[in-house]
């Protein structure tokens, strides 16, 4: 007998848990700032900058704050999101993808704002730069495309590359890096160490997954792939005798 499985909706709702969080969290943060008058807009973009005051003062707030939100383009990032999380998500499983993207964005963060707090301090920069509007999703995002590129399927593989030319050429991310821009810093950052922190992750894993064979399954079953052991019977599922 074969089975050929339909997965239910909670079953992907669980898989995809971080990538239908984030991605849930970041269009209803979006829809409540849109609904805000502009002078409230401006003063919620000043307080979730992860700039080099704000991190003084409110580090992990600015932090998370400033991954919900964009200054530009609004309506293209869930997009762009979709394209990234659901497959570094599908590479990487649940907490090992919301720990990448999490380093990603918090080194790219401290490492750029570090940068400027330095050059500040010996009058490179003006001081002015130390209050810089520093918000957006990107840092998550190319940190989960070096995931899907580099331990996803082929499909997450295009889709992630389809993403980063995306975010490369009509919006340079990596514009100004020879002049140690903020953005460009923290592009190449977070895509770096998301590289090395999922390699480690993707390593960790295989145990796990070397774990899943059909060493259990019933004789004259055939267990179909990722579908765990045969004597699951998934909701949903069409038995043909």
């Amino acid at each position: 007998m074969v089975r050929i499985a339909r997965l239910p909706a909670r079953t992907l709702l669980r898989r995809y848990a971080v990538a239908w969080a984030y991605l849930a969290g970041f269009v209803l943060a979006e829809i409540a700032d849109a609904a805000l008058p502009r002078q409230d807009r401006a003063a919620l973009m000043r307080w979730a900058s992860t700039n080099v005051v704000n991190l003084h003062h409110d580090t992990v707030g600015s932090l998370a704050a400033s991954a919900f939100i964009a200054p530009e383009s609004v309506g293209v990032w869930p997009v762009l999101i979709a394209l990234a999380l659901f497959g570094a998500n599908r590479a990487l499983g649940n907490w090992r993808t919301a720990l990448v993207c999490v380093a990603g964005h918090v080194t790219g963060t401290l490492v750029s704002e570090g940068i400027v707090d330095y050059r500040v301090a010996h009058g490179l920069l003006p001081a002015a730069d130390l209050h810089i509007i520093d918000i957006g999703p990107s840092y998550v995002v190319v940190s989960a495309i070096a995931v899907a590129v580099l331990y996803g399927s082929w499909p997450a593989r295009t889709a992630a590359v389809v993403d980063f030319a995306i975010l490369v050429f009509p919006g340079q991310i990596f514009a100004g890096l020879s002049q140690l821009d903020v953005a460009a810093v923290g592009h190449t950052t977070a895509i770096v160490v998301s590289a090395l922190v999922g390699g480690l992750l993707a390593w960790q894993r295989l145990p796990e997954q070397r774990r899943r064979p059909a060493d259990r399954v019933l004789p004259g079953r055939e267990m179909l792939p990722g579908s765990g052991h045969a004597d699951d019977e998934p909701e949903g599922s069409v038995r043909l005798d």
